[in-house]
């Protein structure tokens, strides 16, 4: 009886190995990194190191010489003296947060809105959004430092003081035949108070807003007109969902915007501690508690956000 012998195929190198293909997901990874390697490589460049020495000279007492500077160690002492001995740093830095609370509700409310209304369809479209993208030019360094200056800023002062529709004195007559609580009136006043600087700080978040609106596919609309929804069901079942990442990229931009602005008190008083008072030791380690408060602020609306916000494949 002859034998049949079966010979499997040699299994080579090169029949085993994986082409690499550039997939399109492995695309979407290379342009985020290249997006943002202009980001890293100036961090690294202009922040990290300027940054490394500002801690080290937290810990110092800097003293100038004919030809440098020298470094007498003074341990934590300086932040010492910026928690308990100097007498407006952590007021100024809790009404800082303070305000901050009571505004970015406001601006990312208000930049939601504007941004739903000019992205309708109507006569001056254009012009409108315009308008409404103005707060970003007059929030620019140049024209706040003019306003600082300008005698409109007085007659702005003065007229809010002789103010009698909508202001402090009257709400607090209303609030009290209503009688609502007097928190709610505190807030409500704080509220009204901060609006012109609410406007003035909405101009990017409604262009990122705007944005997010154009992006929305018209089928997922035309879908929810199949089944039947009404207008407000497709705005809190279609718009509200798909802007949210957006939501969360505003409140983060706030957060940052507020902290930094340059009519911010904390950040004189830093300028001010650095130039005419306790010295560049105790100014370093003011700015480190207020990064480390930044910082905090923004870890605390991350993870609050985040995990209510709807991510679209």
């Amino acid at each position: 009886m002859q034998r049949t012998t079966w010979c499997l195929p040699e299994v080579t190198g090169v029949q085993t190995k994986r082409r690499f293909r550039w997939t399109f997901e492995r695309r979407q990874k290379l342009g985020g990194f290249l997006f943002t390697t202009p980001f890293v490589v100036g961090f690294v460049l202009f922040f990290l190191v300027p940054f490394a020495q500002a801690v080290i000279f937290s810990f110092n007492e800097l003293k100038l010489t004919s030809t440098t500077y020298e470094l007498v160690p003074k341990g934590f002492s300086n932040y010492g003296y910026a928690l308990f001995t100097h007498p407006s740093f952590v007021q100024r830095l809790t009404e800082l947060i303070g305000d901050l609370l009571v505004e970015m509700p406001l601006i990312l409310a208000f930049s939601f809105f504007a941004a739903t209304l000019i992205n309708q369809k109507f006569t001056g479209r254009t012009l409108v959004r315009v308008i409404f993208f103005l707060p970003v030019i007059y929030a620019a360094g140049v024209i706040q430092k003019l306003e600082v200056e300008d005698y409109a800023a007085i007659m702005y002062a003065t007229s809010r003081r002789t103010a009698t529709f909508l202001s402090s004195d009257s709400l607090k007559a209303l609030f009290a035949a209503a009688h609502l609580p007097g928190a709610m009136t505190r807030y409500v006043n704080a509220m009204i108070d901060s609006l012109p600087n609410v406007i003035r700080s909405s101009g990017v978040q409604i262009l990122i807003f705007l944005a997010g609106l154009q992006s929305i596919p018209p089928e997922t609309y035309e879908a929810a007109d199949v089944e039947g929804a009404t207008p407000w069901e497709k705005f809190w079942l279609v718009t509200f969902p798909m802007v949210s990442p957006l939501i969360l990229t505003n409140l983060v931009y706030t957060i940052i915007d507020s902290f930094t602005d340059m009519n911010n008190t904390v950040l004189r008083l830093i300028e001010e501690v650095l130039w005419r008072g306790y010295g560049y030791g105790a100014s370093m380690a003011m700015a480190m508690l207020y990064f480390g408060a930044v910082s905090l602020v923004l870890i605390v609306a991350f993870a609050l956000v985040s995990r209510r916000v709807f991510y679209r494949n």
